[in-house]
């Protein structure tokens, strides 16, 4: 296995506080690999180390076989990067813009025609090539971001919440050219995203950051098996102070997680333990609102790991 990227005890600390605390992981060549966290958890400190914007305290990592901290520089030539707010000058058309960014990365200018019509295929950019970057909508100033970071044909992608704000279609298109990105150039893609569908849909594997440290990393179908088979989910009509004890003591429920009126229970089996879970609920004097059984997702994974709900927000 041909390993892309490689952190070793990476440690970051600012004034005494540290945001990433000895991380460690491997990210397969030709892989997404979704990076998930609460706010303030770590995942733009960590991304920014990868990239070479920040210097780690303690720690390295290696990008191709590339140290971050001594070889920074052969890095930087090898990797692309989208972050979260796109940098771009408003008075640019979208070709000045990537006709710039190529010749920073040393293409001639017969390269970069040749590299921008390459990429006005693969990215959905079209005419809007010719407009002032000032006129773009959200998800078209992403797209052109992408094109950017693109512009130079690198082994490795690094996007950093590429989709946040975007309306439902633009985040789709923005999901079709990263598999694209994935499947027919063999890149290898770091993506950072608050939206768990998001990941689950596109990576391969996932690690998730909490208080800068890595709760948990594997494939989105093993991660969600660990939670259980099936999810009862539990709303209340107000919210309780119990803390369920007796349900966390039935056999067969492998945890019990409450948000406000929420009760999740995580079990192998729900038709077994159903009866139970409601006899406890009318113990504990809660009212149930709603009652629904369904299959794990990556939010009850984040939930049991981290103790946080994640709600997909519009920044």
């Amino acid at each position: 296995m041909k390993i892309a990227i490689k952190a070793d005890k990476l440690t970051k600390t600012f004034d005494g506080r540290t945001a990433v605390d000895g991380v460690s992981f491997s990210i397969e060549r030709g892989s997404i690999y979704g990076f998930l966290g609460p706010n303030g958890a770590g995942k733009s400190t960590m991304v920014k180390m990868l990239v070479t914007i920040l210097t780690p305290t303690k720690g390295d990592a290696t990008v191709l076989g590339y140290s971050i901290k001594n070889e920074a520089d052969t890095v930087r030539l090898r990797i692309g990067v989208a972050l979260q707010e796109a940098a771009l000058d408003g008075q640019q058309t979208g070709y000045e813009l990537l006709e710039l960014q190529g010749r920073l990365y040393g293409l001639s200018k017969t390269q970069v025609t040749k590299r921008i019509d390459e990429l006005t295929s693969l990215i959905d950019i079209g005419d809007a090539l010719k407009q002032r970057i000032k006129t773009y909508s959200g998800g078209m100033k992403r797209r052109v971001d992408l094109a950017a970071a693109l512009i130079h044909n690198p082994d490795v992608l690094f996007l950093d919440e590429p989709t946040t704000g975007l309306d439902p279609i633009s985040r789709n298109k923005v999901w079709e050219e990263v598999r694209k990105l994935n499947k027919e150039l063999g890149m290898t893609i770091f993506l950072t995203t608050q939206y768990l569908e998001e990941a689950d849909q596109l990576a391969d594997r996932i690690g998730i950051i909490d208080k800068g440290i890595l709760v948990a990393e594997d494939t989105p179908k093993a991660l969600k098996a660990r939670v259980g088979n099936d999810v009862i989910h539990i709303t209340a009509k107000q919210e309780f102070d119990s803390s369920l004890a007796g349900i966390k003591k039935i056999k067969e429920v492998s945890a019990v997680n409450i948000d406000r009126k929420n009760i999740y229970v995580n079990t192998k089996n729900s038709g077994r333990v159903i009866a139970e879970v409601i006899e406890e609920c009318r113990k504990a004097k809660i009212e149930v609102a709603n009652l629904e059984i369904r299959g794990a997702t990556l939010d009850d994974v984040f939930l049991e790991v981290t103790g946080n709900l994640k709600k997909e927000e519009v920044k």
